[in-house]
């Protein structure tokens, strides 16, 4: 009788008493001259078993219904199978009669039915092994997830502690993410440009090559990164410690919201989407012309204009270059000094003091909304157990509950280290003014253009070939100034900027 011998090893393979597939070969050819049996193959396979579609084990069984051996070796039954879709195929082909005999050097078997049933025991036997040991897992998850701990391999910054089986702060990597964080939410760069920067400090794909652009994306987003763990589709509050602040992710989400903006089709033309027609209130959409010269030479010309849907309009068209620079006036007059930002702390100071012995009603209201929120949670969770809503209704009603909850804990926050919820807002209104003064003197930047204007302003209007806009309220002040605060700080500036704040200049 003609054997063909299998050997297999799986890579996720948790019991370490399986033999490698090196040694598995060495076992079997000791065992086949023992016993006498002529091997005409050794086919092997490092894969798992715990489902079907092995390529090889799938060819042995063909090459059984063929004739070419009437027998196989292995190790272990559990080596043949680990699903009942496999170890049925098994049994059938010894029903069959196309398969006479199984040998294995662990396990004794005949081909009779008192055989069969014992090999049907042994295969349902790896059955449960598989299955509970994925049970296992997923129950050692659930548990890791209630201490607040990610299952799972860490993202770049972190590395996994074998040792303390936990996830720790990468000291060298993380500075690396870091540095990419505060790169990118500068403005302005590409997911190419990040990736060619954090190639230069050594952190790349497993082949040298710069991480790919959903590398850089997925890191971007990834809230594991400010203690928020997301796993299977819900969220869980983590325990790790963070090295990034939720200010600076939210700076980077609101760079990537930025350039991902749709485009449209044909022509990117950077500046339409910001103003209406002052006279029919249509859109206003830009147009390109190419004017060709006698000598071979030619010049591009963009207009924005009036769309006149639906209705005629008188409105002609603007230059480009005009209606960039009328914007650059409106963001100019929003500009701010950056040595304001040193006057802003000082008032801000003040203030935060004075707020201090009144944020106890505050504080209350916000730790009663917190109370709300837990009792929506457990409510939602009774109806899950009780079986009133599904899965999917479950887990997006849940995410929704839990960023509420996590709004209210950072309020809360907030409130304790500083009073109130204001000062972040009127920090990065005072970044934006920073930012316009830099923006409004430089050249051909339209897209930064196009996003601080629509920081400063809103309902932009075009009539008679003349932009206007509505300033937002917390830019109203810097544009009344007539330029003033766009100067460094003087006596006189800075009576008129903060004397009504309660500042003395």
């Amino acid at each position: 009788m003609k054997y063909i011998a299998y050997c297999r090893k799986s890579t996720d393979e948790k019991d370490k008493q399986v033999l490698s597939i090196e040694a598995q070969i060495a076992e079997l050819k000791e065992f086949a001259r023992r016993e006498n049996l002529e091997l005409v193959d050794f086919i092997t396979e490092a894969k798992t078993a715990k489902s079907p579609g092995r390529e090889q084990f799938k060819l042995i069984l063909e090459r059984i219904e063929k004739g070419e051996a009437q027998g196989i070796v292995s190790w272990h039954p559990d080596r043949l199978a680990r699903n009942s879709i496999d170890g049925g195929k098994i049994i059938y082909l010894l029903d069959t009669g196309k398969l006479l005999d199984l040998k294995f050097p662990s396990f004794w078997f005949e081909n009779t039915p008192q055989g069969k049933f014992m090999l049907s025991i042994a295969f349902g036997q790896s059955k449960y092994y598989v299955d509970n040991l994925s049970e296992n897992v997923k129950r050692g998850n659930r548990q890791k997830l209630r201490r607040g701990e990610l299952p799972g391999k860490a993202p770049y910054g972190y590395i996994n502690n074998r040792q303390t089986r936990s996830i720790d702060i990468d000291p060298e990597t993380s500075r690396t993410i870091r540095r990419a964080f505060e790169f990118f939410a500068e403005g302005g760069h590409s997911f190419t440009e990040v990736s060619l920067f954090m190639a230069k400090f050594a952190l790349t794909r497993a082949n040298g090559r710069p991480l790919h652009l959903n590398q850089i994306r997925r890191t971007f987003t990834n809230k594991f990164y400010v203690g928020i763990i997301k796993y299977a589709g819900e969220y869980y509050v983590g325990t790790h410690k963070t090295f990034i602040s939720k200010e600076l992710f939210a700076r980077v989400a609101r760079e990537i919201s930025r350039i991902e903006k749709p485009r449209q089709k044909g022509h990117n033309f950077a500046l339409t989407g910001i103003a209406r027609c002052g006279e029919c209130q249509a859109a206003i959409t830009a147009e390109q012309h190419i004017k060709k010269y006698q000598n071979g030479t030619s010049q591009t010309f963009i207009y924005y204009r009036c769309t006149k849907k639906p209705n005629p309009c008188t409105q002609k068209y603007v230059p480009e270059e005009n209606f960039a620079e009328q914007l650059k006036k409106i963001v100019w007059d929003c500009a701010l000094h950056k040595d304001y930002e040193e006057i802003f702390e000082k008032w801000a100071e003040v203030e935060l003091e004075k707020e201090r012995t009144n944020s106890e009603e505050i504080l209350n209201l916000a730790e009663e909304k917190l109370a709300q929120s837990d009792e929506k949670l457990n409510k939602l969770l009774d109806a899950y157990l009780e079986g009133v809503i599904d899965s999917d209704i479950y887990k997006t009603k849940k995410n929704e509950l839990f960023e509420e909850k996590l709004k209210i804990q950072e309020e809360i926050s907030k409130i304790k280290r500083m009073g109130s919820s204001w000062l972040e807002p009127m920090r990065e209104i005072m970044q934006s003014s920073i930012a316009c003064f830099k923006t409004a003197r430089a050249k051909n930047n339209y897209d930064e253009l196009k996003f601080i204007s629509k920081t400063v302003g809103s309902n932009y209007s075009l009539l008679d070939r003349r932009l206007s806009v509505e300033y937002k309220n917390s830019f109203k002040i810097l544009a009344a100034f007539g330029g003033a605060a766009k100067n460094p700080p003087s006596k006189s500036t800075i009576s008129l900027f903060v004397s009504r704040q309660g500042l003395e200049p």
